[in-house]
């Protein structure tokens, strides 16, 4: 039997993603081809490799690696993250730095520390997750999925791109309904039967959008818009711990469990095949894009910090973006901003509701375009509850979930002294998830008992209550383990 399978690029700043138009074929993992498309984006001629003669092992040239190092940038560089630094340094004020130090360790150093852990995984999210058995790593994995899908990215998409492209023109209540609607249609239209249209934007916008944030962050040095207010709410007293809190609300380390592979895939299709050498290509590349990042956020710092006397009142990063724009550039910036990240937008949001799609359809019953059509509905009614509500929602269920997959990735570099990963990993990540959800509670409003419980331990105001306990128990459990596989060796 002879099925068509015509492929199409889906472009997630910077990935090709091919999806399937036969209704009756059920796209998996196997679907997924992952390619540099910034081989025809950033640099001009494919990637090329040598191969290593005295060990007869294909190998990547400095430029091949820097070139990985691009698309692990744009892999991470979406439209949605860019909009926390800016109001981050509006209202930490003259205490930014230190909110930026939390940040860059939750949204940039766990991220490629994430990826580097996903490359020597072989990809496998699976792999990371193991340990808990198989009822929790699926429903860790399902988390993971949901939250960089359906439930806060998909949707903020949407809500970003209304909030850069019409909310500065005083749109009214029904702006961005109608706006979700029609942002989620084309969605589903290019989802479900993709097209030319989409590879040619992808094309032309990686490289724009890079652009774009460095002549914002050149501008934010050289054009300031005010002085630095003192620190505002939380950040007066605990800068760092609010900082760390953002990181976790860009979900770049969520992104890098389920883009891991794209990496990998990509090494992979230029012929090499020693896990040493992707390991250690993914180390390189992740180090490359952590450096951009760094530079990009450190630009957008600055830009929140400056713009106190532009916007008063602001309540999410995309208000003072825009502010920022329209003083700097004026009305044709309002239109450029607005463009360009209504297509950063769009273009995540089809990568990522295939990506669940395709996820979704290879493990329920349900076939892909069942799956596209729920996923959009769901995230455009989620949107309509806009941007700081949505924020706002994600704290708590990202404060509770993402100290588990930190412990999971730390622990995944070292569980080979382990005899016995389960019993050292699960009491770690169960003893971790109560911390967390013990601070999502308290961010939420929780009972004073708990408050005042996990403030009585070590780091708490950084927002790491869970290290310390966390640590303790797989130092314990290791011990353990030891012991008792010199008894059952005896």
């Amino acid at each position: 039997m002879n099925l068509r399978m015509p492929t199409a690029g889906i472009i997630i700043m910077g990935i090709t993603i091919t999806s399937t138009t036969e209704p009756h074929v059920r796209p998996g993992p196997d679907c997924f081809r992952m390619c540099f498309i910034l081989n025809r984006t950033l640099v001009p001629g494919a990637l090329r490799q040598r191969t290593d003669e005295d060990n007869n092992m294909t190998t990547f040239r400095v430029r091949d690696i820097f070139i990985l190092g691009f698309l692990n940038f744009a892999l991470f560089v979406g439209a949605g993250n860019i909009i926390f630094p800016p109001l981050i340094g509006l209202q930490a004020g003259t205490s930014v730095w230190f909110a930026a130090m939390g940040f860059l360790l939750t949204g940039v150093g766990l991220p490629v520390i994430t990826a580097i852990a996903m490359a020597k995984a072989g990809g496998s999210l699976s792999a990371i997750t193991r340990p808990t058995g198989r009822i929790c790593g699926m429903a860790l994995t399902l988390a993971c999925y949901l939250c960089i899908g359906p439930i806060f990215a998909i949707p903020r998409t949407a809500t970003v791109s209304y909030e850069l492209a019409l909310q500065h023109y005083h749109v009214n209540k029904s702006g961005l309904p109608l706006w979700s609607l029609i942002f989620f249609s084309l969605v589903i239209l290019v989802s479900l039967y993709p097209g030319r249209l989409l590879d040619t934007v992808g094309k032309f916008l990686s490289p724009l959008k890079i652009i774009a944030l460095l002549v914002l962050t050149v501008t934010a040095v050289l054009i300031p818009a005010g002085a630095p207010m003192p620190p505002q709410g939380l950040y007066a007293t605990s800068p760092f711990s609010q900082g760390i809190t953002n990181g976790y609300l860009t979900m770049d380390t969520l992104a890098a469990l389920v883009f891991g592979l794209v990496i990998v895939r990509a090494i992979q299709s230029r012929g090499v095949t020693s896990p040493r050498l992707i390991t250690r290509y993914a180390l390189y590349s992740g180090l490359i894009a952590g450096v951009g990042l760094v530079v990009v956020y450190a630009g957008l710092f600055r830009l929140g910090l400056s713009s106190s006397g532009l916007i008063e009142g602001a309540t999410n990063g995309a208000q003072v973006l825009s502010a920022y724009v329209h003083f700097s550039y004026g009305a044709a910036g309002d239109i450029f901003l607005g463009v360009l990240m209504t297509l950063a937008c769009l273009v995540t949001a089809i990568g990522l509701t295939s990506a669940c799609g395709s996820w979704f359809s290879d493990h329920t019953r349900f076939s892909y375009r069942t799956c596209i059509w729920f996923f959009a509905i769901v995230s455009m009614l989620i949107s309509n509850i806009g941007l700081t509500q949505l924020i706002n929602l994600s704290v708590p269920v990202l404060t509770a979930i993402y100290p588990v997959f930190v412990v999971l990735i730390l622990t995944f570099f070292f569980r080979e002294k382990f005899h016995s990963t389960t019993l050292v990993i699960i009491p770690a990540a169960f003893v971790t998830f109560l911390f967390g959800l013990a601070e999502a509670l308290n961010s939420s409003g929780g009972p004073r008992w708990l408050a005042s419980l996990t403030a009585s331990m070590p780091l708490h105001n950084q927002g790491l209550a869970w290290l310390l306990p966390a640590a303790s128990i797989v130092f314990v459990m290791s011990i353990i383990d030891h012991v008792r596989y010199k008894r059952e060796s005896r």
